[in-house]
């Protein structure tokens, strides 16, 4: 913008000058014309009394110390034909003076200027004297010179100017954009110093009055997460009396750890919510092969209860992935979940981790009815969507736990029917 705001600048000025100087150069060259013709004019005119009353002999002095004066030839034309100092050949104008009319004419050597005399006892004469190119153009190139370096000056000036002027409109403008980009980047705290024209103040006031509201916003939100999330610590301690409460042994400490498990995600999402998200994080990451050994091994007891073979094929860890472990778990716990929620008890399911090359790739596959339509026409899964009557939240949570790892999910029909859903996480950098 700077740039063109300058070029925008040069084109405007070169414009002007040339609409001034070219007009002025071409008045210079016409005054240095005229003030020289009006010179040699004068300069002939001086010798209209002596050739109109004074002998051949007198006059031929005259003409040829006037010729060594001006430095210009000068001729007299007598009627009788004779040409008194420089020798010159009777030109047209000439031939036309000699009737009675002065002129100025152009000719091959310079302007001409020619005077008729009138008065002689013998006829009229005719001064004739030839004003040389280069004296009608002098002074001409020096003042154009003069002209061009001005013009030159101007333009320079006109440049620092503008660019004086873009700096004052760019540099608002760039701070706009640092800012934008670190409130992109989640750094609510950064706020714009409001510059330059009236306008651009405004939107760095509405820039900054924006970041505010988000601010206040996502605060709310957390809040009402972390409340929500606190509620519900209430069922959860009746559940764990409940759970305390059962006769068999076994019943009371599956239920017990279900219990746990559900009172670490609550306290997790509280965590979650409370944490400001504008701190500098450093990498986070887990290794995948541990946290979901720990997963299956938590969805085999329901796996056993429902009649359900499960086949674990873990890749030797430690596969570490650039995700923390409350999220990937909470990712697995997703997938095997609707595995259980969408397939009829008794359907057997895989979970497979492998590694591919800088990628650790997840593969959940039931035998199952197949998926249902819950993703978009760009093949990205739609948040909420489900076509078996439940939140739809459970792929999305999934899916942005893999973009958040710098990998994505993937959504596809298993080998031998039902739905295969695969998730890729890269390697924490």
């Amino acid at each position: 913008m700077r740039a063109r705001l300058a070029l925008l600048a040069a084109a405007v000025s070169v414009l002007t000058l040339v609409a001034f100087l070219v007009p002025l150069a071409l008045l210079v060259r016409a005054v240095a014309a005229d003030r020289a013709t009006v010179r040699a004019t004068a300069d002939a005119q001086s010798l209209v009394p002596v050739v109109g009353t004074a002998d051949p002999a007198t006059i031929r002095l005259t003409v040829e110390q006037l010729a060594v004066d001006s430095g210009r030839p000068v001729s007299v034309f007598l009627p009788d034909g004779t040409v008194l100092g420089t020798l010159a050949p009777r030109t047209p104008a000439v031939a036309l003076a000699a009737r009675g009319q002065s002129l100025t004419a152009e000719s091959a050597e310079g302007r001409e200027v020619v005077i008729a005399v009138q008065g002689r006892a013998d006829g009229t004469g005719v001064i004739r004297t030839v004003v040389p190119r280069a004296e009608l153009s002098a002074g001409v190139g020096r003042a154009w010179l003069v002209l061009a370096l001005l013009g030159v000056v101007l333009v320079v000036i006109g440049l620092a100017v503008a660019d004086r002027l873009a700096r004052t409109l760019v540099r608002p403008i760039s701070e706009l954009s640092v800012v934008s980009h670190r409130l992109a980047n989640a750094e609510l705290d950064a706020r714009v110093t409001p510059a330059g024209p009236t306008e651009l103040r405004e939107v760095a006031g509405a820039l900054n009055h924006l970041a505010g509201r988000i601010q206040v916003l996502l605060a709310q939100e957390r809040e009402q997460v972390a409340d929500l999330s606190h509620r519900l610590r209430t069922p959860l301690t009746a559940l764990r009396l409940e759970a305390e409460s059962l006769r068999d042994p076994q019943d009371a400490a599956r239920i017990a750890a279900a219990v746990d498990g559900l009172e670490r995600v609550v306290t997790g999402l509280i965590r979650q919510a409370r944490r400001d998200r504008t701190a500098a994080v450093g990498p986070v990451g887990c290794d995948a092969a541990a946290v979901l050994a720990d997963r299956v091994a938590f969805w085999s007891v329901l796996a056993e209860d429902t009649g359900r073979a499960v086949r674990c094929d873990l890749a030797a860890g430690p596969l570490p992935v650039g995700v923390p472990a409350d999220d990937l778990a909470a990712a697995v716990d997703a997938l095997l979940g609707n595995v259980f929620a969408h397939t009829p008890d008794g359907t057997p399911f895989t979970v497979r981790l492998t590694r591919d090359g800088e990628q650790a790739v997840l593969a959940v596959t039931d035998q199952g009815p197949g998926m249902p339509a819950v993703t978009t026409p760009a093949g990205t899964v739609r948040r909420g969507a489900s076509g078996a009557g439940s939140t739809g939240l459970g792929l999305d949570i999934a899916r942005r736990v893999a973009e958040a790892g710098g990998g994505r999910l993937d959504l596809r029909a298993g080998p031998g029917g039902g739905a295969e859903v695969l998730l890729r996480l890269r390697s924490p950098s």
